[in-house]
């Protein structure tokens, strides 16, 4: 929301000489799209004019939608049938309208504004920087990567009057369009982060890039670099005053030393101030790419005057940011890393840093492209010879022809192409089995082939998991418990359908405490993927006992006879077993009870082979009000249980009882652990913070046929869709063999194409279905969104009247998953 502006203010704003009779309206939003329309009365829309679309198209229906107000091209002619009915303000160009509404907006804001530009890591830096100056502050931020001509003013119209301070990227593609968003931001604290081996079409050379991207803080207060960057460093030290500039750097000389330590489990960063004191922070993680981005963002915050205890507390809840690579299944079990428009070192090293975060392979794989339009290319592939051998690369797979520089240079195995063609015509299916491989390339290289040549086709159908938004829901969990308390994450099932191995592997990477799969065989896989993770077993069976004590699996125990066939089994090959205790406090499924406690103290006794790692019960009601009362009395009914039980064996193990909706509902009873489960697959089942998570899957399918139908006519089996006017259907890949329930036919479900809602029509079949598409523009191959953004899982299982679980776990295992960090 805007600080609110008449249309009179605006036209003289924009410089908009017309005299208008119309009584002036009170603006308090700007938008470029109908979608993002909230109060149609004050609202202006602004018409750009893009590649694929004209926004003074829209007119008419953002009309009956309410909208008034309307800044235009003033070569625009107004419909007959608006004629009078809305006020019009007209620009030369409707961009530069914007821009000058949006600097306007800025000239209000009298509070610190800080802008980030360089060639990565901007909206990582800005992401975790307002993460940290939030433990302070009322941050605005630029929303996702909105740094360009269009996307600076919106990100502007973001900032309320209430905000203490805004955090802005600025990205540029040519030259001339930084001048344009320093008008407009002009900050307080500029941010350069880097600069990247590659420029784009738009420089002429890597210094007119490094110089355009300065333009940003020629005025600003203060500009933060770091000293290793030498071509930075060197330009702002010999072009900006010396009072203007806050160096960073790994070695004493900078005004602040920021030195490394790691460890196995954390990274400490040493700073020290220009006044000489010292403080210790501690990070999470331990790339490269991040250390250097939490470098900055530790920098200004300092430089905005926080204390080093406070940036501490925003890091400890620091979320991981999205980046652009996506992992995809390929044939034979190999993972492809699909980063194929990236072509720099920085963007190399961050992919690489992906690739080694993944589950260990046969081999690891780097399917690189010439570096293109590098100003020193020795230099640069040196450097990549230097990453290669770092990351331990197995196989190089080099196209291009200054790529070739690095046959001999490195230990590992090459092969070279001149082009993409020359690889593709030798690439097979069965080039590479169990392998983990990385595909990244300039756009030119068209690198998108040899991924979707690699890839597994299993079917047209996909789910696409985010693990970005899984982090964010992980995080979100992680600040609603106590800084001890473990988080034991349940990936049975497939994981609620996204697939348990990568997830799984995610985990591991977040540093989950626990896993918990239903099965011994689902504990198995993970092992033998690459998990370390402790993982207790739900539903272990006493022909799995092998299995358990091969791959160090936890089993539950839940009834005296199977603590007594386990304890045999254990004492019979001389070994020890980890075991959780099932108490029942009220579900009545499985369990102990309190009248077998005596019986379980015997036990415990009889079998020292068992050791109880942990006590846990199940809330039969955690999700709904209603049931408050018997889920407190399970809660102190298991708290008084877990002490008798640690009375007679001598110590208290690790408790837990609150599932996703306990975690919410019930903080007090925390006790030792929690268990997450559908809320980090994005469902808030108590309703209560469903804005906070973000859905982590999406199912897409595609259109296969469109067909035009007469009034009247049926579709599908049993003649149960029929058209009631004249009409389109579109027949969709996607069927009940892939999970996608039955229920769903003849309208209760819907599904989501170009933005609107396609209802399901006749009989879902097995491996398809059809929808009504009337009034939709859509082709055949069109995508197709069964669930996600715009399309709410909660609601289709409402639909139905089932609940999102079984949604999620049934999709089929045909269906190809797709895993990405956006």
């Amino acid at each position: 929301m805007i600080q609110s502006l008449t249309t009179e203010e605006i036209r003289k704003i924009v410089g908009d000489q017309q005299e208008t009779k119309a009584e002036p309206v009170l603006i308090h939003h700007v938008i470029i799209d109908s979608r993002s329309m909230v109060q149609p009365e004050h609202t202006i829309f602004v018409a750009l004019k893009g590649a694929k679309f004209d926004g003074h198209d829209f007119i008419p229906e953002l009309f009956e939608l309410g909208v008034k107000c309307f800044l235009v091209k003033d070569t625009y002619k107004t419909p007959k049938k608006l004629e009078g009915k809305i006020e019009l303000i007209f620009v030369k160009d409707t961009r530069v309208g914007l821009q000058q509404i949006a600097a306007y907006q800025r000239s209000l804001f009298k509070s610190p504004v800080i802008s980030i530009t360089g060639s990565n890591g901007k909206t990582i830096i800005k992401e975790w920087l307002g993460q940290v100056l939030a433990q302070k502050y009322a941050v605005a931020k630029s929303p996702k990567s909105y740094n360009s001509q269009v996307g600076v003013p919106l990100s502007i119209f973001g900032i309320s009057p209430y905000h203490q301070v805004a955090i802005l990227e600025a990205g540029i593609s040519k030259v001339g369009e930084m001048e344009t968003l320093q008008n407009i931001i002009k900050p307080d604290i500029g941010v350069f982060t880097n600069i990247g081996t590659a420029h784009e079409e738009g420089f002429a050379s890597m210094g007119e890039k490094l110089r355009e991207k300065a333009k940003l803080f020629e005025h600003a207060q203060y500009v933060i670099y770091r000293k290793e960057h030498d071509q930075i460093a060197e330009y702002l030290e010999a072009e900006f005053d010396a009072s203007q500039l806050i160096a960073w750097s790994d070695q004493p000389g900078a005004d602040y030393t920021l030195t490394i330590k790691k460890d196995l489990e954390k990274t400490k960063i040493l700073l020290i101030k220009p006044d000489f004191q010292m403080f210790t922070f501690t990070v999470p993680f331990s790339d490269v790419a991040s250390l250097e981005n939490i470098r900055h963002v530790i920098t200004t915050a300092l430089t905005l005057g926080m204390l080093p205890k406070d940036i501490q507390s925003g890091i400890d809840h620091l979320k991981t940011v999205d980046m652009r690579l996506t992992l995809k299944s390929g044939y034979n079990e190999t993972l492809i890393i699909d980063d194929t428009y990236n072509n720099d070192l920085a963007g190399l090293r961050l992919a690489l840093d992906f690739m080694a975060a993944q589950r260990p392979k046969n081999r690891k794989v780097l399917i690189l492209s010439d570096f293109m339009q590098v100003g020193q290319p020795e230099e640069v592939y040196q450097e990549v010879a230097q990453l290669i051998k770092h990351y331990g690369i197995d196989l190089l797979i080099g196209v291009g022809e200054t790529i070739q520089v690095l046959e001999g240079e490195i230990s590992c195995n090459t092969i070279f192409y001149k082009d993409t063609e020359a690889l593709l015509d030798e690439l097979q299916e069965d080039s590479f089995d169990n392998d983990l491989i990385l595909v990244t390339g300039a756009r030119v290289y068209g690198f998108e082939r040899i991924v979707n040549k690699l890839q597994q086709r299993i079917h047209g159908t996909t789910l696409e998991i985010n693990l970005n938004a899984l982090t964010h829901n992980y995080n979100f969990y992680k600040t609603k418990v106590l800084p001890q308390t473990k988080i034991m994450v349940m990936v049975k099932a497939f994981a609620y359908g996204g697939g348990a191995t990568e997830i799984a592997n995610h985990l591991q990477q977040l540093r989950a405490d626990y896993l918990a799969v239903a099965y011994t065989d689902e504990g198995v896989a993970l092992r033998e993927e690459g998990i370390a993770l402790p993982i207790m077993v739900l539903n272990p069976a006493q022909e799995s006992f092998h299995h358990l004590h091969k791959h160090n699996l936890e089993p539950v125990v839940y009834s005296p006879t199977f603590y007594k066939q386990l304890g045999k089994y254990c004492r019979t090959h001389q070994t020890i077993m980890k075991i959780h205790l099932d108490l029942d406090t009220g579900m009545h499924r499985l369990g102990f009870d309190q009248q077998q406690l005596a019986e379980l103290k015997d036990l415990t006794a009889q079998f020292p082979e068992l050791e109880i790692a942990s006590l846990y019960t199940h809330l039969v009601g955690a999700d709904e009000a209603v049931h408050e009362d018997f889920s407190l009395h399970q809660l102190e009914l298991f708290s008084k249980m877990c002490q008798q039980i640690a009375g007679f064996i001598g110590f208290m193990p690790i408790r837990h009882a609150l599932n996703s909706a306990g975690i919410i509902r019930y903080p007090a009873y925390q006790f030792d652990m929690v268990r997450l489960g559908i809320g980090l697959y994005g469902v808030e089942v108590n309703g209560i913070y469903d804005a906070a998570l973000r859905p982590i899957s999406s199912l897409k399918t595609t259109i296969s046929q469109i067909k035009t139908l007469d009034a009247g006519e049926t579709i599908g089996y049993s003649r149960k869709g029929r058209l009631s006017s004249n009409g389109k259907i579109a027949t969709i890949a996607i069927g009940y063999a892939d999970g996608y329930d039955r229920r769903f036919s003849n309208g209760k479900g819907s599904v989501l194409i170009h933005g609107k809602k396609a209802p399901i029509i006749g009989n879902v079949c097995m491996d398809m279905c059809m929808v009504d598409i009337t009034g939709i523009d859509a082709k055949e191959g069109d995508e197709v969104i069964i669930y996600g953004p715009g399309i709410s899982l909660k609601e289709l299982a409402s639909n139905i009247g089932t609940i999102p679980y079984e949604l999620l776990t049934n999709i089929s295992s045909r269906v190809k998953r797709v895993y990405y960090l956006d």
